[in-house]
């Protein structure tokens, strides 16, 4: 009896396995990609928007042997505290992304359509190019948007609280491949 539940146990966790590795194969390019790129987007305006002259206390709060505590500041915009608080909202404006074709070259991407709240307006391209298809599509960027942060917050926090150069390659095509073998791999959003 102990064979045969064993043997159901392996079987079982086998096709678990198979399920999971293929049902990652199966991740639409653009949309990852897409998502990966508007999870930087949003971190790097969210940052900027933070007055550089603010910081943070972090340290062990502990007293030391002689009574003195070591803490030390360090600006909030890009403390692990900060970035994971900004990756806890971070999905929420995936509403603000449709997919956009390239009238050129017919490539396909997720862009950014709506202006920001600070009121300007930047440089957006043709709503014609953009294909609304309604809170479907906008939601499957907001699960994609998910699922990369969910996969990938340590490295995202890392990257970002170091200031690393040229996040958008290093975290969608190095770390992650999200984007990599893609024809729009150093274009930003």
């Amino acid at each position: 009896m102990v064979v045969i539940n064993m043997a159901s146990w392996i079987i079982q966790m086998s096709v678990m396995v198979l399920s999971v590795s293929s049902s990652q194969g199966k991740r639409d390019k653009v949309l990852y990609c897409s998502a990966c790129k508007a999870i930087v987007d949003e971190l790097n305006y969210s940052i900027s928007q933070v007055d550089p002259k603010k910081t943070i206390n972090v340290g062990s709060f502990r007293l030391n042997p002689d009574g003195t505590m070591e803490d030390k500041k360090v600006p909030l915009a890009r403390s692990e505290t900060h970035l994971s608080e900004l990756l806890d909202g971070v999905c929420n404006s995936m509403t603000d992304y449709a997919l956009h074709v390239d009238p050129n070259t017919q490539l396909k991407q997720y862009m950014r359509f709506a202006p920001r709240s600070s009121g300007t307006t930047g440089d957006f391209p043709d709503f014609k190019n953009f294909q609304f298809n309604g809170p479907e599509a906008s939601n499957a960027l907001k699960f994609a948007c998910e699922t990369v942060v969910e996969e990938l917050e340590d490295d995202i926090i890392y990257l970002f609280s170091r200031d690393t150069e040229h996040v958008h390659e290093e975290l969608c095509n190095r770390v992650s491949d999200y984007c990599k073998d893609s024809s729009h791999t150093n274009k930003e959003l």
